[in-house]
């Protein structure tokens, strides 16, 4: 009986062990988000621009953490860092790795509460994505890119038909952060709004609309 017991037991410390180091590997605890920097916010407005062509260099964990705790990260009181109507906030935004040193290739989903990505896919979408951009190779050579996608109905069924409009507006504040935290680590990005909705849908197997794709990379 007590070798039965035994037995039992190792067999489900196997399986939690084995849970805990599924669980551990497909989530991904991000360097915590800097406050402060040597830019301010007059140079990165001052500086910003669209940026196309990128160096063959990786980007650093750390680099990707603060972009995407600018883009929709939590500040004081649990809020964003960008204005959501109804605090509603309808956006999810993903990360497509390819080089990103401390990050295994793959498809992320960003969790702005604990600031931590969650495995999709260990699929490389960059190539797949840049056909679905009719073409718009920059998006293939950057290193990463963040994909920002909407549910509408979160905000809508708050406002009505308005909710729409604020939606769109949300994608845009959130599109701006991340520019003027490129600018300020010295990367570069570009918004890209021409692409097949549905083919992206398809390629990252997400149920928001895809409203912006943001290559980011390090200036020529």
């Amino acid at each position: 009986m007590r070798k039965i017991v035994l037995t039992i037991s190792l067999l489900l410390l196997m399986k939690f062990t084995i849970c805990q180091n599924m669980v551990s590997h497909d989530l991904i605890v991000l360097p915590n988000p800097n406050f402060k920097s040597n830019v301010s916010i007059e140079e990165a407005l001052q500086k910003r621009r669209s940026v196309r062509s990128y160096r063959r260099d990786s980007l650093h964990l750390f680099e990707v953490s603060q972009v995407l705790w600018a883009a929709y990260g939590t500040t004081l009181g649990h809020k964003k860092t960008c204005p959501s109507a109804g605090a509603t906030y309808p956006l999810e935004i993903y990360l497509v790795a390819g080089d990103v040193k401390g990050l295994a290739t793959g498809f992320y989903r960003y969790n702005p509460l604990n600031h931590t990505l969650n495995l999709l896919s260990r699929n490389d979408y960059r190539k797949q994505l840049t056909e679905a951009s009719l073409n718009q190779e920059y998006i293939q050579e950057a290193p990463a890119s963040i994909i920002i996608a909407a549910h509408f109905e979160r905000t809508t069924k708050v406002y009505g038909k308005r909710g729409e409009r604020y939606v769109y507006m949300e994608v845009g504040h959130c599109g701006q952060n991340i520019h003027l935290q490129c600018e300020a680590l010295n990367l570069g990005t570009v918004i890209i709004g021409a692409f097949e909705d549905d083919k992206v849908k398809k390629i990252l197997n997400i149920k928001g609309e895809p409203m912006y794709i943001m290559p980011i990379g390090r200036k020529p």
